[in-house]
């Protein structure tokens, strides 16, 4: 009888959740890290610059992980690389154009350029001792996007990494679609596929309409055109380029993230370009209006930020005018909506013609339910997990994976840290390995967690008051004080009764503290907290964080 292997499916991000995808493959006793990214944090992350997945598991067993394979350039996949270089010294496996992007990142973060990078395409075979991996193009919005697959006794493990199906790509980006078949047609024991469109229906739209729409939105511009793209949508950049010289436009670059990864994929051959095209931001105004072009995007590649700025008229450099046409080639992530809304009303208010959302000037890299049905036909999977995506998401994939006959019990919904186990013919769930989100604020990963985000959720919300006394302990009586200090709870200067009532509350609960026998400092703060904390809930219904700092003399 054959020996078939022991095999683990872990997802340590990326479900429940957009961004921040790292999955695991573990095959006997090699481990395969798929995807090492990050995510920007929503709203309630207050002061977080990004999240990266916990990999605490990866770091127990560091000795059996084998190696890091990246699907693509993006920052949800490569984007937290640097920190599990940080703690496991392995290959690192990625296309030509996915591990420049990588060095540009270790740069960013300081990191010596002496990792291990392992340059793959789609016709490498890697052979470990557990398994042989195999890749296949993907077409996604950058170049030199991979799905990979892990080769069993029991069949394939496939992972997609993020992909469309266009007949009409930009460049040659066309989708290995005869060896996904193959990989089929010899056995998939599980698909893991992206799941961001699965809620959308039809098709996702081809990249050559777009690049039509962008050339018609200049052609038609009568003053100057500036475009915001995500900054590694390479795809939207190089038709934003050919629509530029068909229009005999001059092309400016605004923000130097765009610029770096401009430069990157001009020299790597992945962005076709003649020099002559550019200028410097400082030469637009030699130029007339109609002739010039404006690309922008953020440090965070994020499109809208330095927009925002440039309507409010608070760039340094160059800022939006009446009679421009804003052209925002992107569609918001996942819980930026509202950023979205208010950047298009600012520059509505600041003159300009705003083009978005009527026009397809921008179609996702990610499949609609159609694309996402073909790559369930063409790996015909035995089991199946959605992952890249919301919980909503995850469901909506697994509903079309019923309707093309895979059943229910085939099909697992994973949460970050669940893992799916197969042995034999038999499949296990129920496990758990660690997980959740390690928070990033300015150089420090990781050493913020729930409590801090929870203080900084309490000082946004009611603000901090801070009590100041010093105490004779001798004699036992208030030396200076009770001074009371606030930020963010009452305006003083028209709340000046509270504060001395509040002083009083103070100068009482710190006197009641030093008749007793034994004086307990941890005890008068205490006391001081709850006996504030009631009166100022009574007189105003909002909680302060509540300081008191007590001196001896």
């Amino acid at each position: 009888m054959e020996k078939t292997e022991k095999i683990k499916l872990i997802a340590l991000g990326g479900v429940g959740e957009v961004g921040k995808n790292m999955f695991v493959v573990e095959i006997n006793s090699d481990i395969f890290v798929v995807d090492s990214g990050l995510m920007y944090p929503g709203d309630e992350m207050l002061g977080i610059d990004m999240v990266i997945p916990d990999i605490t598991y990866l770091k127990e067993n560091k000795d059996r992980v084998k190696g890091i394979f990246l699907t693509h350039g993006h920052d949800e996949s490569i984007g937290g690389i640097f920190n599990l270089l940080h703690h496991i010294h392995v290959p690192i496996y990625g296309t030509k154009l996915t591990l420049a992007l990588v060095g540009e990142k270790l740069k960013e973060n300081r990191m010596s350029q002496s990792v291990l990078v392992k340059e793959i395409n789609n016709e490498t075979v890697l052979s470990f001792s557990s398994t042989k991996v195999t890749f296949f193009k993907t077409n996604h919005s950058i170049p030199d996007s991979v799905g990979i697959s892990f080769s069993t006794s029991m069949g394939a493990i496939v992972h997609t990494g993020d992909f469309k199906f266009d007949q009409t790509p930009v460049g040659d980006n066309y989708m290995d679609i005869g060896k996904i078949a193959r990989i089929g047609e010899e056995g998939v024991l599980c698909l893991l596929s992206d799941s961001i469109n699965a809620e959308k229906p039809g098709y996702s739209g081809s990249e050559a309409l777009v690049g039509e729409e962008i050339s018609d939105v200049m052609y038609n511009a009568d003053g100057r055109v500036i475009v915001a793209v995500f900054g590694s949508n390479l795809h939207r950049i190089q038709q934003v380029i050919n629509a530029a010289v068909k229009n005999n436009r001059k092309l400016a670059v605004v923000g130097k993230n765009m610029r770096n990864i401009l430069n990157l994929a001009i020299n790597l051959g992945y962005i076709d370009v003649e020099d002559e095209l550019f200028i410097s931001i400082n030469e637009i105004d030699k130029h007339p209006q109609k002739e010039i072009a404006i690309l922008t995007t953020s440090n965070k590649g994020e499109p809208l930020a330095v927009i925002s700025r440039m309507a409010k008229q608070t760039h340094k450099q160059v800022n939006v005018r009446s009679g421009d046409t804003v052209l925002i080639a992107a569609t918001p992530m996942p819980g930026h909506e509202l950023v979205f809304s208010r950047t298009i009303d600012l520059l509505f208010r600041a003159g300009a013609n705003v083009v978005f959302g009527e026009k397809q000037v921008h179609v996702s890299g990610h499949g609609h339910q159609e694309e996402l049905k073909i790559m369930l036909n063409l790996t015909k999977p035995k089991y199946f997990i959605p992952i890249h995506g919301e919980f909503k998401m995850q469901k909506a994939h697994a509903k079309l994976a019923k309707q093309i006959g895979l059943e229910d019990k085939n099909i697992f919904l994973v949460d970050k840290g669940e893992v799916i186990e197969f042995k034999g013919n038999h499949v296990y769930t129920g496990g758990k390995v660690p997980s959740g989100n390690v928070l990033i604020d300015g150089l420090g990963v990781g050493d913020i967690g729930n409590i801090v985000l929870r203080d900084r959720r309490l000082l946004s919300q009611d603000g901090i008051l801070i009590v100041v006394v010093t105490l004779d302990k001798q004699r036992k009586k208030i030396n200076s004080g009770p001074e009371i200090i606030t930020r963010g709870f009452v305006y003083v200067r028209e709340s000046e009764e509270l504060i001395a009532n509040a002083t009083k509350v103070v100068s009482n609960v710190v006197e009641r503290s030093m008749r007793e026998q034994a004086i307990e400092w941890s005890q008068i703060k205490l006391n001081i907290r709850e006996s504030l904390n009631q009166f100022l809930y009574e007189k105003t219904k909002r909680r302060p964080m509540i300081l008191p700092i007590i001196m001896e003399v």
